[in-house]
C-alpha cells in the first residue's frame, strides 16, 4: 500500500506485480510474484485497490487468457492511506516554537494593509495573502500547542539518563527564553498591524469569499448567496482567531500573552527539575557513603 501511495504521489496511474516487488521497501527478502499477486488480489477484494485486465503486455493467446491485472489506489484505500499517514505524522510530531512564523505574519500582514489601501484592491492578491497568512498562523498556534504540551511532559521527566535529562533541559530554557524574547518583540508589531486592519479587513475578506464561491458548484442564485455567506463567515471567523492571538478584547486574553505566561512559567519550573536531578544524583552517593558507614 505505501507503494501505491508513492505512485499516487508520483501521479501515475497505475502498477503492476513486478512493479510492486521491484518498488515495495521489504523489511527482508521481496515476496515472490505469485504472493504479491495474490495480496493485490485480496487488497482489491476488500477495496483498497482497483483493478482492470492488463493488455499492454500480451504476446500470444495463452498470454491473453492468463490473469494480468493493473492495480491502482481506490479513493477508500487512498482515504486510508492519508488517514494512517496523518496518524503517524501526529505520533511522531514534536511540536515547536516557530519564531519565523512570526516573522512571516508580520511581513504577510504588510501586502494586505497596501491593499486595503487600494480602491479596488486585486481579488486574487488578496485571497492568496489571506491564505499564506492563515496557514502560517495555523501552523504557528498547533506548534506551539504541541510545543506546551511536551514541556509539561519534559518537566516530569526523571527517569531517564540524569547527564541526558539535564544536558536537554538546559537547552531547552535556552530555547524558551530566545522564543519569549521573540514573542515579546514581534506580537506588539503584529497587533498594531492587525488593528490597523481592523476598520478595512472587511472588503477584503468579501473578496476571498467572493472568489472561493467562483468555485463552488453551479445553482440558484439563493444557494449562490448562501455559500457566499458560509465562506464569508469562515473567513471572519479565521480573522477573529487570529486576532485574538496578538490583541486582546473585554474579557478575553490574547493568545500570545498566554503562550508568554506558560513559557515563561515553564522556566522556573524546569529549574526546579534540573535542581531536584542534582540532588537525586548527589544524593546518591551520599546515601551509599552512609550505608557503608553504617555497614562497619
Amino acid at each position: 500500500m505505501e507503494a501505491f501511495a508513492a505512485a499516487k504521489r508520483q501521479f501515475r496511474l497505475h502498477l503492476r506485480p513486478d512493479e510492486v516487488q521491484i518498488e515495495a521497501q521489504w523489511s527482508g527478502a521481496p515476496p515472490t510474484l505469485e504472493e504479491i499477486q495474490s495480496a493485490l488480489s485480496q487488497l482489491a477484494e476488500w477495496g483498497n485497490l482497483e483493478s482492470q485486465p492488463d493488455t499492454a503486455r500480451v504476446a500470444s493467446i495463452e498470454d491473453f487468457y492468463r490473469a494480468r491485472f493493473l492495480y491502482r489506489l481506490s479513493v477508500g484505500g487512498e482515504a486510508v492511506e492519508a488517514a494512517l499517514t496523518t496518524f503517524a505524522q501526529a505520533l511522531q510530531r514534536r511540536g515547536e516554537l516557530q519564531t519565523v512564523a512570526l516573522e512571516d505574519i508580520f511581513n504577510r500582514l504588510e501586502p494586505l494593509l497596501a491593499l486595503s489601501d487600494e480602491p479596488v484592491p486585486d481579488a486574487a492578491k488578496v485571497h492568496e495573502v489571506l491564505r499564506d497568512l492563515v496557514r502560517v498562523f495555523e501552523g504557528l498556534a498547533d506548534n506551539a500547542q504541541a510545543f506546551m504540551a511536551g514541556v509539561a511532559r519534559t518537566i516530569e521527566l526523571q527517569q531517564a539518563d540524569v547527564q541526558a535529562v539535564l544536558a536537554y533541559k538546559q537547552r531547552l530554557i535556552h530555547y524558551l527564553e530566545r522564543f519569549i524574547g521573540d514573542l515579546v518583540g514581534r506580537s506588539g508589531a503584529i497587533a498594531q498591524r492587525i488593528i490597523a486592519l481592523a476598520p478595512r479587513i472587511e472588503p477584503l475578506l468579501w473578496h476571498a469569499a467572493n472568489r472561493e464561491v467562483r468555485d463552488a458548484a453551479p445553482g440558484d442564485m439563493d444557494e449562490q448567496a448562501d455559500v457566499l455567506q458560509q465562506r464569508l463567515h469562515s473567513w471572519r471567523e479565521r480573522w477573529r482567531g487570529l486576532r485574538l492571538w496578538f490583541v486582546s478584547e473585554d474579557h478575553i486574553q490574547a493568545q500570545s500573552e498566554l503562550l508568554r505566561s506558560k513559557a515563561r512559567a515553564a522556566i522556573p519550573q524546569l529549574l526546579a527539575a534540573v535542581a531536584a536531578l542534582n540532588e537525586r544524583r548527589s544524593g546518591r552517593s551520599d546515601r551509599s557513603a552512609d550505608f557503608r558507614v553504617l555497614a562497619r
